[in-house]
């Protein structure tokens, strides 16, 4: 296997984040259009202006999109400064893409829209036996989005023609053999090198610096011993399961909800079925594809004379190995457990009847319904837990929109304490200890929200200590939140940090030490190789790295071929310095056929990956796009702050 992919995992998706993007299919380009337009700028695309509040809310559907997805993520990952900066650069490339569309005049078909609305699964799981679409809940899924059908549609529309745009560069890029060839060899090349380390910890203990050294250092470099800025803070939290506790459903209005929900709620019908396969393997051509049809239509004018013979002719002709030794059996399923063609096949027949041929990724298929088990209807006292929780959720939803407003109205009207609201709404005004600017890891979900975070440390903020407008910081969840006490920014004292100082100068200085032996004995060796002290030889390669340092492996393979064997030092930073002696190139092993083949298709990808790069990026030159919100530095996070 291409060991590229496997090892580089980083890279690819680099090179991948543009050739497989996602679609949008329930939000749509357009969707975004119809966002908020408040709030200052934080990119344009040309004359066009992407807001602070178009940002958020396509945030917002982002994380709502994956926590339907995966349940179980920890939220913080989704509202960290990288993820929101992700969904500004996603929201960037949409609209680049989506005017370089319109400006090349590409539009979607009546018959291409249809084929990507049935593609979607969950548009697909909206269609009855009968393969009609349920208008009602079709409405209900695209409103939840704030759409109507049409606008749905529309948004669809403009996705595909967008797709358009990068498919007609990476669709159209190809590299031959020859090119593979040249690139791939290089990649898997391997080098014979023997590498001495001079490692930065060997030399900490010639290391003793004085008290003026260590002060002379700390002065320097103030800025490394500084304590961040930190407040002691009140907050408040409104969420729907603070809501959800002050509503009580009506006995009546629970009854009403069984009348009406009841065979929706109560489980989904299963069907017994069982099949017998002709396979044809994926990418099989025409004739064999034919022959197996044939074989097929055979088989199925066989058991529509005999039905009863259905399982001996499973038993001996279907080519699936899970059923066929049981006649084809395949036991209960409900829908969404088989593929579609088969799915609908199967739920389209009476008990006992035998279908025509149903084709599906897997070949040809003839289907037996054996058995139909209907959900058995519970009682109202048996459904009562399940109606009163998602009857209760339903009201909280509806509930929330009105405490929302007069949470927002009181936070902002009482400026001078959160308890008028916590006493109006019966909510519990939390605490928190060394709250700082940066999200914090490990900090409760509110206080590791940069956008609560940014409001609680605003200038007029900090300096009157008034209540920060209500921010919205997940899904049904409001939080305000005051500076209690305020400790700005400062130096710590020498006395304080001096261990740290001494552990940087040390740390310093041995790998000064280590660099200096290092390149001493770099220049010896150069002049006179054979007075070199060396290990024995290693064989490294970009996937064999031996466990030595990327610098090195990247060294040895930089070296140029013609000039071997050669020196070459390679500085490791903290880490010291290495000397290290390219022997001798090692070509690539001849890979296997099918290996070589999988290498090629592979590299042919990542090509037409790069140039679509390479294009989205010249289109964002042509429409002078900024994006004006600071990207956030990767780093390690400092301690949590206490509630």
């Amino acid at each position: 296997m291409f060991e590229f992919v496997r090892k580089h995992t980083k890279i690819m998706q680099l090179i991948l984040f543009l050739l497989i993007f996602p679609s949008f299919v329930l939000v749509g380009i357009n969707g975004y259009n119809s966002m908020g337009e408040k709030g200052e700028a934080v990119a344009k695309i040309g004359s066009q202006d992407i807001k602070q509040g178009e940002w958020d809310a396509a945030h917002k559907q982002e994380v709502d999109r994956l926590r339907q997805q995966m349940p179980n993520l920890d939220a913080k990952l989704l509202d960290s400064p990288a993820a929101r900066y992700a969904t500004l650069e996603r929201l960037v490339r949409d609209r680049v893409l989506a005017a370089a569309a319109d400006k090349s005049k590409l539009s979607t078909s009546d018959q291409r829209l249809a084929r990507e609305l049935q593609s979607n699964e969950m548009i697909a799981s909206l269609r009855g036996p009968d393969g009609k679409l349920d208008m009602a809940r079709y409405r209900q899924l695209v409103g939840a989005q704030g759409m109507t059908p049409e606008m749905f549609e529309a948004s669809v529309r403009a996705d595909i023609a967008a797709r358009q745009v990068l498919a007609g560069v990476g669709g159209t890029s190809f590299a031959t053999p020859a090119q593979a060839a040249i690139s791939l060899n290089a990649y898997f090349e391997k080098r014979e090198v023997q590498v001495v380390r001079f490692a930065s910890a060997d030399y900490v203990a010639r290391v003793n610096p004085s008290d003026a050294d260590l002060e002379a250092f700390y002065k320097t470099n103030a800025a490394m011993f500084q304590a961040p800025e930190q407040a002691s803070i009140e907050y408040l939290v409104l969420d729907l399961e603070t809501v959800k506790k002050t509503v009580t459903v009506n006995e009546q209005d629970l009854k009403t909800y069984y009348d009406q929900n009841a065979s929706r709620l109560g489980g989904q019908e299963e069907r017994r079925a069982s099949h017998i396969l002709v396979a044809v393997p994926k990418g099989a051509p025409a004739a064999e594809r034919e022959k197996a049809q044939a074989k097929a239509t055979e088989l199925l004018a066989a058991v529509k004379k005999a039905p009863d013979s259905f399982a001996d002719v499973a038993k001996k002709n279907s080519q699936d190995p899970g059923s066929a030794a049981n006649g084809g059996d395949l036991d209960f399923f409900a829908r969404g457990a088989m593929t579609k063609a088969f799915e609908e096949a199967a739920f389209a027949l009476k008990k006992g009847d035998i279908s025509g041929l149903v084709e599906t990724e897997f070949g040809f298929h003839i289907i037996k319904l054996a058995d139909i088990k209907s959900p058995k209807q519970k009682t109202f006292e048996e459904m009562r837990p399940e109606l009163e929780a998602e009857l209760k959720k339903q009201q909280a939803q509806r509930k929330f929109a009105e405490t929302a407003e007069a949470f927002t109205d009181t936070v902002y009207q009482q400026p001078d304490s959160l308890k008028p609201a916590a006493d109006k709404l019966k909510l519990e005004i939390r605490t928190a200890t060394n709250v700082r600017r940066t999200p914090q890891p490990g900090a409760p979900a509110a206080l590791a929200n940069p956008k609560f975070l940014n409001a609680l440390f605003a200038q007029g903020t900090i300096e009157k200590k008034q209540n920060t407008e209500a921010v919205e910081v997940a899904p049904s969840t409001l939080v305000s939140g005051r500076i209690v006490q305020y400790t700005p920014a400062r130096t710590l004292p020498f006395a304080e940090v001096k261990d740290r100082v001494r552990e940087r100068v040390v740390a310093a200085r041995a790998a000064e030490m280590a660099k200096k032996e290092g390149m001493e004995k770099l220049a010896a060796w150069k002049a006179n190789a054979g007075a070199a002290t060396l290990p024995a030889a290693i064989t490294v390669s970009r996937q064999e790295t031996q466990k030595q340092p990327g610098a090195v492996v990247e060294a040895a393979l930089r070296a140029d071929p013609a000039a071997l064997p050669a020196f070459t030092g390679v500085e490791l930073g903290g880490e010291g310095y290495a000397v290290v002696k390219v022997n001798k190139v090692l070509a690539r092993e001849t890979p296997a056929d099918d290996v070589a083949k999988q290498d090629r298709a592979q590299y042919a990808q990542a090509w037409g990956s790069a140039e679509n790069i390479a294009y989205y990026n010249l289109l964002k030159e042509r429409l002078k796009v900024q994006i004006l919100a600071p990207k956030p530095a990767a780093g390690l996070g400092e301690p949590a702050q206490t509630q």
